[in-house]
Protein backbone atom coordinates (compact mmCIF):
# COMPACT_ATOMS: atom_id res chain seq x y z
CA UNK A 1 0.00 0.00 0.00
CA UNK A 2 1.16 3.44 -0.92
CA UNK A 3 1.68 6.11 1.72
CA UNK A 4 -0.22 9.12 1.83
CA UNK A 5 1.38 12.17 0.44
CA UNK A 6 0.31 15.29 2.66
CA UNK A 7 0.71 19.19 1.63
CA UNK A 8 3.97 20.38 2.47
CA UNK A 9 3.30 22.32 5.95
CA UNK A 10 1.96 25.72 5.98
CA UNK A 11 1.16 25.12 2.18
CA UNK A 12 -1.63 26.89 0.84
CA UNK A 13 -3.85 26.03 -2.04
CA UNK A 14 -2.76 28.93 -3.84
CA UNK A 15 0.56 27.36 -3.49
CA UNK A 16 0.50 24.48 -4.47
CA UNK A 17 -2.09 25.50 -8.06
CA UNK A 18 1.74 27.66 -8.65
CA UNK A 19 3.20 24.58 -8.05
CA UNK A 20 1.04 22.52 -10.36
CA UNK A 21 1.77 25.05 -13.12
CA UNK A 22 5.74 24.45 -12.99
CA UNK A 23 4.93 21.08 -13.80
CA UNK A 24 2.38 20.40 -16.65
CA UNK A 25 2.86 18.58 -19.51
CA UNK A 26 3.34 19.45 -22.93
CA UNK A 27 1.47 21.98 -23.97
CA UNK A 28 2.15 21.04 -28.29
CA UNK A 29 -0.75 19.90 -30.30
CA UNK A 30 -3.30 20.19 -27.27
CA UNK A 31 -6.57 22.00 -28.50
CA UNK A 32 -7.05 25.50 -26.78
CA UNK A 33 -10.06 25.00 -24.70
CA UNK A 34 -7.94 21.91 -23.04
CA UNK A 35 -4.72 23.96 -22.80
CA UNK A 36 -6.22 27.15 -21.69
CA UNK A 37 -9.36 26.69 -19.83
CA UNK A 38 -9.15 22.74 -18.81
CA UNK A 39 -5.75 22.50 -17.77
CA UNK A 40 -5.93 25.25 -15.43
CA UNK A 41 -9.44 24.57 -13.98
CA UNK A 42 -8.21 21.30 -13.41
CA UNK A 43 -4.89 22.55 -11.33
CA UNK A 44 -7.29 24.26 -8.65
CA UNK A 45 -9.43 21.22 -8.51
CA UNK A 46 -6.48 19.11 -8.53
CA UNK A 47 -5.22 21.45 -5.38
CA UNK A 48 -8.27 21.38 -3.24
CA UNK A 49 -8.32 17.73 -3.56
CA UNK A 50 -5.03 16.56 -2.40
CA UNK A 51 -5.26 19.30 0.48
CA UNK A 52 -8.35 17.13 1.06
CA UNK A 53 -6.92 13.81 0.91
CA UNK A 54 -8.34 12.48 -1.52
CA UNK A 55 -6.52 9.87 -4.11
CA UNK A 56 -6.35 10.46 -7.83
CA UNK A 57 -8.42 7.27 -8.63
CA UNK A 58 -11.35 9.16 -6.35
CA UNK A 59 -11.19 11.84 -8.35
CA UNK A 60 -11.42 10.13 -11.71
CA UNK A 61 -14.80 8.38 -9.92
CA UNK A 62 -16.13 11.79 -8.60
CA UNK A 63 -14.91 12.64 -12.40
CA UNK A 64 -17.26 9.98 -14.31
CA UNK A 65 -20.47 10.92 -11.91
CA UNK A 66 -20.54 14.20 -13.26
CA UNK A 67 -19.85 13.25 -16.40
CA UNK A 68 -22.66 9.98 -16.75
CA UNK A 69 -25.28 12.88 -14.80
CA UNK A 70 -24.74 15.25 -17.80
CA UNK A 71 -25.11 12.07 -20.33
CA UNK A 72 -27.90 10.96 -18.88
CA UNK A 73 -29.87 14.14 -19.01
CA UNK A 74 -29.00 14.75 -22.42
CA UNK A 75 -30.35 11.14 -23.02
CA UNK A 76 -33.39 11.36 -21.01
CA UNK A 77 -34.67 15.21 -19.55
CA UNK A 78 -36.75 16.98 -22.39
CA UNK A 79 -34.63 19.29 -24.76
CA UNK A 80 -34.51 23.08 -23.30
CA UNK A 81 -32.22 25.82 -22.44
CA UNK A 82 -32.13 24.55 -18.30
CA UNK A 83 -31.12 20.93 -19.61
CA UNK A 84 -28.45 22.42 -21.90
CA UNK A 85 -27.26 24.53 -18.91
CA UNK A 86 -27.42 21.56 -16.56
CA UNK A 87 -25.90 19.37 -19.25
CA UNK A 88 -23.01 21.60 -19.93
CA UNK A 89 -22.37 22.56 -16.20
CA UNK A 90 -21.80 18.48 -15.46
CA UNK A 91 -19.79 18.15 -18.35
CA UNK A 92 -17.76 20.96 -18.22
CA UNK A 93 -17.00 19.95 -14.54
CA UNK A 94 -16.30 16.19 -15.22
CA UNK A 95 -14.09 17.63 -17.84
CA UNK A 96 -12.17 19.11 -15.36
CA UNK A 97 -12.16 16.78 -12.83
CA UNK A 98 -10.68 14.31 -15.97
CA UNK A 99 -7.68 16.72 -15.72
CA UNK A 100 -7.62 17.23 -12.45
CA UNK A 101 -6.78 13.22 -11.81
CA UNK A 102 -3.60 13.11 -13.86
CA UNK A 103 -2.60 16.23 -12.26
CA UNK A 104 -2.86 15.27 -8.48
CA UNK A 105 -1.42 12.31 -9.13
CA UNK A 106 1.92 14.00 -10.57
CA UNK A 107 1.71 16.25 -6.90
CA UNK A 108 1.09 12.74 -4.56
CA UNK A 109 4.48 11.46 -7.05
CA UNK A 110 3.50 9.88 -10.33
CA UNK A 111 0.21 7.50 -10.81
CA UNK A 112 0.13 3.94 -11.40
CA UNK A 113 -1.05 1.73 -13.93
CA UNK A 114 -4.05 0.78 -12.21
CA UNK A 115 -5.13 4.41 -12.00
CA UNK A 116 -3.88 4.89 -15.72
CA UNK A 117 -6.01 2.12 -16.98
CA UNK A 118 -9.20 3.63 -15.00
CA UNK A 119 -8.87 6.96 -16.41
CA UNK A 120 -8.74 5.69 -19.96
CA UNK A 121 -11.97 3.76 -19.36
CA UNK A 122 -14.20 6.09 -17.98
CA UNK A 123 -12.97 8.55 -21.14
CA UNK A 124 -13.63 5.51 -23.73
CA UNK A 125 -17.28 5.26 -22.03
CA UNK A 126 -17.85 8.77 -22.11
CA UNK A 127 -16.50 9.35 -25.53
CA UNK A 128 -18.71 6.30 -27.00
CA UNK A 129 -22.04 7.65 -25.29
CA UNK A 130 -22.12 11.01 -25.29
CA UNK A 131 -22.95 10.73 -29.04
CA UNK A 132 -25.41 7.90 -28.85
CA UNK A 133 -27.18 10.50 -25.80
CA UNK A 134 -27.38 13.34 -28.74
CA UNK A 135 -29.07 10.78 -31.02
CA UNK A 136 -31.68 9.66 -27.88
CA UNK A 137 -32.49 13.47 -27.06
CA UNK A 138 -32.90 14.77 -30.53
CA UNK A 139 -34.92 11.87 -31.54
CA UNK A 140 -37.84 13.03 -29.43
CA UNK A 141 -37.62 16.30 -31.22
CA UNK A 142 -40.82 15.55 -33.69
CA UNK A 143 -39.99 18.53 -36.34
CA UNK A 144 -36.70 17.42 -37.07
CA UNK A 145 -36.10 15.33 -39.91
CA UNK A 146 -34.88 11.80 -39.42
CA UNK A 147 -31.93 11.75 -41.49
CA UNK A 148 -30.67 14.08 -39.17
CA UNK A 149 -30.38 11.64 -36.73
CA UNK A 150 -27.69 10.20 -38.74
CA UNK A 151 -25.29 13.11 -37.47
CA UNK A 152 -24.66 11.67 -33.89
CA UNK A 153 -24.55 8.18 -35.44
CA UNK A 154 -21.37 9.29 -37.86
CA UNK A 155 -20.21 11.66 -35.00
CA UNK A 156 -19.77 8.70 -32.89
CA UNK A 157 -17.83 6.66 -35.37
CA UNK A 158 -15.51 9.32 -35.92
CA UNK A 159 -14.74 10.22 -32.01
CA UNK A 160 -14.63 6.46 -31.46
CA UNK A 161 -11.29 6.56 -34.27
CA UNK A 162 -10.02 9.31 -33.40
CA UNK A 163 -9.72 8.44 -29.33
CA UNK A 164 -8.53 5.04 -30.40
CA UNK A 165 -5.76 6.32 -32.80
CA UNK A 166 -4.58 8.46 -29.99
CA UNK A 167 -4.14 6.23 -27.60
CA UNK A 168 -2.12 3.79 -30.12
CA UNK A 169 -0.08 6.38 -31.28
CA UNK A 170 0.85 6.87 -28.09
CA UNK A 171 1.54 3.45 -26.74
CA UNK A 172 3.35 2.58 -30.25
CA UNK A 173 5.91 5.80 -29.60
CA UNK A 174 6.78 4.70 -26.12
CA UNK A 175 7.19 1.04 -26.77
CA UNK A 176 9.45 1.86 -29.96
CA UNK A 177 11.26 4.98 -27.58
CA UNK A 178 10.28 7.82 -30.00
CA UNK A 179 9.56 11.04 -27.99
CA UNK A 180 6.62 13.12 -28.99
CA UNK A 181 7.30 17.27 -29.95
CA UNK A 182 4.57 17.60 -26.88
CA UNK A 183 7.27 15.27 -24.64
CA UNK A 184 10.52 17.66 -25.54
CA UNK A 185 10.74 20.50 -23.45
CA UNK A 186 12.45 22.47 -26.42
CA UNK A 187 9.67 22.20 -28.38
CA UNK A 188 7.67 25.44 -28.19
CA UNK A 189 3.93 24.76 -28.21
CA UNK A 190 2.01 26.60 -31.02
CA UNK A 191 -0.96 28.98 -30.48
CA UNK A 192 -2.51 28.68 -33.89
CA UNK A 193 -2.37 24.90 -33.91
CA UNK A 194 -4.92 24.77 -30.85
CA UNK A 195 -7.20 27.12 -32.32
CA UNK A 196 -6.85 25.37 -35.62
CA UNK A 197 -7.63 22.21 -33.79
CA UNK A 198 -10.30 23.36 -31.58
CA UNK A 199 -13.30 21.45 -33.60
CA UNK A 200 -11.98 18.09 -32.34
CA UNK A 201 -11.65 18.97 -28.26
CA UNK A 202 -14.36 17.56 -26.33
CA UNK A 203 -14.19 20.78 -24.40
CA UNK A 204 -15.67 22.62 -26.72
CA UNK A 205 -18.49 19.72 -27.63
CA UNK A 206 -19.27 20.04 -23.86
CA UNK A 207 -19.99 23.95 -24.27
CA UNK A 208 -22.17 23.44 -27.47
CA UNK A 209 -24.53 21.68 -25.11
CA UNK A 210 -25.89 25.05 -24.16
CA UNK A 211 -27.56 25.44 -27.09
CA UNK A 212 -30.13 22.58 -26.53
CA UNK A 213 -32.80 25.18 -25.91
CA UNK A 214 -32.51 25.71 -29.64
CA UNK A 215 -32.61 21.86 -31.69
CA UNK A 216 -31.87 23.82 -35.10
CA UNK A 217 -28.94 25.93 -33.74
CA UNK A 218 -27.58 23.28 -31.52
CA UNK A 219 -27.49 20.59 -34.08
CA UNK A 220 -25.81 23.35 -36.73
CA UNK A 221 -23.15 24.11 -34.40
CA UNK A 222 -22.87 20.43 -33.42
CA UNK A 223 -22.85 18.81 -36.74
CA UNK A 224 -19.96 21.79 -37.40
CA UNK A 225 -17.65 19.53 -34.76
CA UNK A 226 -18.70 16.98 -36.91
CA UNK A 227 -17.00 18.01 -40.07
CA UNK A 228 -14.28 19.44 -38.33
CA UNK A 229 -13.49 16.54 -36.41
CA UNK A 230 -14.20 14.19 -39.21
CA UNK A 231 -11.85 16.48 -41.66
CA UNK A 232 -8.52 16.31 -39.12
CA UNK A 233 -8.73 12.93 -38.77
CA UNK A 234 -8.91 11.91 -42.21
CA UNK A 235 -6.35 14.18 -42.56
CA UNK A 236 -4.37 13.03 -39.77
CA UNK A 237 -5.12 9.05 -40.20
CA UNK A 238 -1.95 9.01 -43.20
CA UNK A 239 0.27 10.96 -41.48
CA UNK A 240 0.01 9.00 -37.97
CA UNK A 241 -0.05 5.77 -40.45
CA UNK A 242 3.45 6.82 -42.11
CA UNK A 243 4.63 7.92 -38.44
CA UNK A 244 4.02 4.24 -37.45
CA UNK A 245 5.68 2.92 -40.51
CA UNK A 246 8.91 5.04 -39.78
CA UNK A 247 9.35 3.95 -36.14
CA UNK A 248 12.11 1.51 -35.93
CA UNK A 249 11.49 -2.24 -36.00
Amino acid sequence: MTAAVLPASGETVAATVRRLAGAQKGAQGAPAYSRFVNRPLGRVLAALAFHAGLTPNAVTAVSAVWTATGIALLALAPLGWATGAAVTACLVLGYALDSADGQLARLRGGGSPAGEWLDHVVDSAKIASIHLAVFLGLSRVESLGRGWLLVPLAFSVVAVVHFSATLLNEALRERHGVRTRAARSDTRPSVLRSLLVAPTDYGVLCLVFVLLGAPAVFLGAYGLLALGTAGYVVLALGRWYREMGALPR
